[in-house]
């Protein structure tokens, strides 16, 4: 997947190119295979959440508990993949990924209960094009975002205790300002986290199982990125079903 530079028995040879460095040509092909990874797991979740929101019997069972057992095997498998990532293989890795963008479609079958399609198409492509400006300006600018993915981290824990709070209180107000903050940290993240995986490359040799599991890991939070991006702004301007 996303051999789109030095693919084997081309013939083609980064040194070869007036004016570009190997090392760039490296980094784009690292990069290319990060997205794409990244755009496999959103596949993969899109299509689970269309199949499995057919079988109302289904999403009816997943919304009446069934929800909290696929989120809680979600959060054991985020913890397996960060904590065991460096003793985990390639493959492993990306398997976990899959199953992740799989299990979170099954929690957004639910979503078509409560949202119309086409507040969830239109939400999907507005999260498309914010995304993709913030992924462009993570990878062009020349400025340290280390210190804004920082302060969005810690706006994070913010929003998750804010969250947990409005669980139990129910303000509309509150959850409204959730959404905004939510939004603003996860365009944050998008920006810090592309920038980071432009020199995750740098891990190991290109074809490398280091190199394999970096991209991986990188589409992994990408991956995130996008998908509570999507679910903040949804629940600021997705239309609910009467």
């Amino acid at each position: 997947m996303g051999q789109f530079f030095n693919s084997p028995g081309s013939g083609y040879n980064d040194s070869l190119v007036p004016g570009v460095r190997s090392d760039t040509l490296e980094q784009r092909h690292f990069m290319s295979r990060v997205f794409g990874w990244m755009t496999v797991g959103l596949l993969i979740t899109g299509i689970v959440a269309l199949l499995v929101s057919e079988n109302t019997k289904f999403v009816d069972s997943l919304a009446n508990g069934g929800f909290w057992i696929v989120m809680i095997a979600q959060f054991g498998l985020v913890i397996w993949f960060s904590a065991g990532l460096n003793r985990m293989s390639a493959g492993l890795a990306t398997l976990l990924f899959m199953a992740y963008s799989a299990m979170t479609g099954l929690t957004f079958s639910i979503l078509f209960l409560i949202y119309t399609q086409a507040s969830i198409a239109s939400t999907f492509f507005i999260t498309a094009g914010t995304f993709g400006s913030m992924a462009l300006y993570g990878y062009v600018t020349k400025r340290d975002l280390t210190g804004l993915g920082h302060y969005a981290g810690m706006a994070l824990w913010g929003v998750i205790i804010a969250m947990i709070a409005n669980w139990f209180m129910h303000s509309s107000g509150l959850q409204s300002l959730i959404n905004v903050v939510g939004v603003l940290v996860f365009v944050a993240l998008t920006a810090y986290d592309v920038q980071k995986a432009k020199f995750m490359y740098l891990a190991g040799p290109d074809g490398s199982q280091v190199s394999q599991k970096a991209a991986v890991s990188a589409a992994f939070n990408l991956y995130l990125d996008f998908i509570n991006l999507f679910l903040f702004l949804l629940m600021m301007f997705g239309n609910q079903r009467d």
